[in-house]
């Protein structure tokens, strides 16, 4: 069941909110019974996304109506549109037990997990096509990230692999990287701050639903995100250019509390783990299908410029953004795993 119109507040109370505040990351969370389950049978499912993301949110109910479908109708208990945690709570929530399941982008935690910048990085070598490989059910890759999660206590158990981010500018069209150079483009993770860096435009964080006033008021000149955001956030009524290139990528995720998940019953970790894998395959199809069928006739009838950049300048800007990764291999910390990350990605 959904609960989007519940304040945070209303829903959490004393109880959940006070759970944030635990020093413990992990074991028996506030309401839990000793079969893992909620002391109501339930297993409880955060989001931060709102219905306006018709490329995602759908994905999210139906990952919920197939673990009811295993257990039992009401068994997933879902929080949306940020009720119970919202972007920056996610992980935390999910390590103290607010939620079982949450879904979260990965460009939100790939500062805690900087192992994700494998399928994040501008122009890395990997075209969509292969990104999505890479991110299938079973990959090689999803194992490489899930040994990193479970060292601080979390595994995903679905990806939706979105499609690869643009640039967006208000008053400057971007075709060589010298455009950007001077701008304060928002973004939403720390790998595409550091590849605006290199380009010399400076990076500003802000949450997607901040974004249309500060375009419209100037407090930044565009945006870096994959096309989902715009057309969700109606973001194409105050930006006038898109430029069409690989500025990055990022994942949408299924994840859940690897505590938890070890003390359920085998049937409801079975149900979860197979929802998960049907969330991978449906919903990255589903992303796909509706930004080609649904958010470009939107862009088009829209009056936003689209600029495709051509091979020399493409060139031009893989040759500009090359320091990110050397950056992100500092930020690994692990030659050996970085390089196998890579080539996971690169040659799924």
């Amino acid at each position: 069941m959904e609960r989007p119109a519940v304040s945070r507040r209303a829903v959490l109370g004393a109880g959940a909110l006070a759970a944030l505040g635990m020093s413990g990351l992990s074991g028996c969370g506030p309401m839990m019974n000793t079969g893992g389950l909620r002391a109501d049978g339930t297993v409880r499912v955060s989001h931060y996304l709102t219905p306006s993301y018709t490329d995602l949110e759908p994905s999210i109910a139906q990952f919920a109506k197939n673990v009811d479908a295993r257990l039992g109708e009401g068994t997933v208990d879902v929080y949306g549109a940020g009720t119970l945690l919202n972007s920056e709570q996610t992980v935390t929530g999910l390590l103290r037990a607010v939620a079982d399941v949450a879904m979260q982008t990965s460009s939100y935690v790939s500062t805690s997990f900087p192992i994700l910048g494998a399928i994040e990085l501008p122009f890395s070598g990997a075209d969509y096509p292969t990104l999505r490989e890479a991110m299938s059910p079973g990959s090689d890759l999803r194992k490489t990230f899930n040994v990193e999660f479970a060292k601080k206590g979390i595994m995903s158990v679905g990806t939706i692999m979105c499609p690869t981010e643009w640039i967006y500018t208000v008053n400057r069209p971007v075709t060589r990287p010298e455009d950007v150079r001077g701008l304060r483009i928002r973004v939403s993770g720390h790998v595409e701050g550091a590849m605006l860096k290199a380009l010399g435009a400076a990076p500003v964080a802000l949450s997607s639903a901040e974004v249309y006033e500060a375009l419209e008021r100037g407090t930044v000149d565009g945006m870096v995100s994959y096309p989902g955001t715009v057309v969700s956030r109606s973001l194409q009524e105050v930006l006038r250019y898109a430029t069409i290139g690989h500025f990055g990528a990022y994942t949408y995720d299924t994840y859940v509390n690897l505590d938890w998940f070890n003390r359920i019953p085998r049937e409801v970790r079975e149900a979860v783990h197979d929802s998960g894998r049907v969330f991978s395959v449906d919903g990255t199809k589903l992303a796909k299908d509706v930004q080609d069928d649904e958010y470009m006739p939107v862009f088009e009838n829209s009056g936003i410029e689209l600029i495709e950049l051509d091979k020399s300048q493409t060139r031009q800007f893989r040759n500009a953004t090359k320091w990110v990764e050397e950056w992100w291999e500092n930020k690994v910390g692990d030659d050996e795993l970085a390089t196998r990350a890579l080539k996971q990605a690169r040659n799924p």
